[in-house]
């Protein structure tokens, strides 16, 4: 009999800390006498530059790319832009680096906006 009290006992305490997190998760609830202001509608947030899953399908194709297309991006003019066309294809888009058309340091500024897609 001592036994059974003893797994009934350890069965209780068991079940209580295992409803402990459904506790501490219950909603509370606020009292009548204090109503909260309804909640200011927020401006969308732009998306986070360079995460890697931002606007995958508005990557630029550097085999494919228009002169006007190349110029919008950063660091990238008339001048470059029309290298960057002389140097097609592309078999990766790092190549503007290797086959110097652009420097590095511009390269690092739009390499998260181009991509060199292969036919």
């Amino acid at each position: 009999m001592a036994s059974s009290k003893k797994t009934f006992a350890a069965l209780a305490l068991l079940s209580s800390l295992l409803a402990a997190p459904a506790w501490a998760q219950a909603p509370q609830t606020s009292s009548p006498a204090a109503p909260t202001a309804p909640a200011k509608p927020t401006a969308p947030s732009a998306p986070v530059a360079g995460s890697p899953n931002a606007a995958k399908g508005a990557l630029l194709d550097l085999n494919s790319a228009s002169a006007a297309e190349l110029d919008a991006l950063p660091g990238i003019g008339e001048a470059r832009s029309a290298a960057i066309i002389k140097g097609r294809p592309y078999r990766g888009k790092d190549e503007l680096v290797s086959k110097k058309i652009i420097p590095k340091n511009v390269y690092d500024g739009i390499k998260d906006k181009v991509i060199a897609k292969q036919k």
